[in-house]
């Protein structure tokens, strides 16, 4: 009985890293403009994501666009965009197939060794996605955190960690403890 719900558990902990990963790679909050020296008057919110920009004018307005060259990109863009696509890719295959495993788990009691391998390598699925996103936002929560303490930085240069970082880190978090959790059986 413990052990079906360690797979619930499991299952219900990558199904939200997964929605998480997807929700970190799709949302322009990575990087957001840092208001410092007291400045209280703030017309624009700036906010810097994978795939675009947008400014926000007074909360009311909301202006995005996405990057126009892949050729103009950063190369660390490149590469967190290649990471999370990937994590998204592995995110959805590993929650599949914990599916599956927790399904034939509960329905044959024969094959053992079968449907441990299956739950086995879902749960390695969940700890590689785990780090296919953990890569690219901790880079990038590093690079913000270093830049803003830099005072070769101008000011209106300098962001903060952006709501897609959090969820990163979060989504990280429940994968692992997915991982953990299925390759534990």
């Amino acid at each position: 009985m413990a052990c079906c719900v360690l797979q619930i558990t499991g299952l219900i902990f990558g199904g939200i890293g997964m929605v998480g990963t997807m929700a970190a790679t799709v949302m322009p909050q990575w990087r957001v403009s840092a208001y410092i020296d007291g400045n209280i008057v703030v017309f624009e919110t700036i906010w810097e994501g994978l795939w675009m920009d947008c400014i926000s004018q007074l909360g009311i307005r909301l202006q995005c666009k996405f990057y126009d060259s892949v050729l103009a990109l950063p190369p660390p863009l490149e590469a967190f965009r290649a990471l999370m696509c990937v994590a998204m890719i592995l995110s959805i295959i590993s929650f599949l197939m914990a599916i599956v495993g927790v399904k034939y788990t509960h329905r044959t009691k024969k094959n053992h060794q079968g449907i441990s391998i299956f739950v086995l390598a879902a749960g390695v699925a969940f700890l590689l996605t785990a780090i296919l996103v953990l890569i690219p936002v901790s880079w990038t929560g590093g690079s913000i955190i270093r830049d803003f303490y830099d005072p070769e930085v101008p000011m209106p240069l300098k962001r903060e960690l952006g709501a897609a970082l959090y969820v990163g880190w979060v989504s990280t978090a429940l994968l692992i403890a997915a991982g953990a959790m299925y390759c534990s059986f």
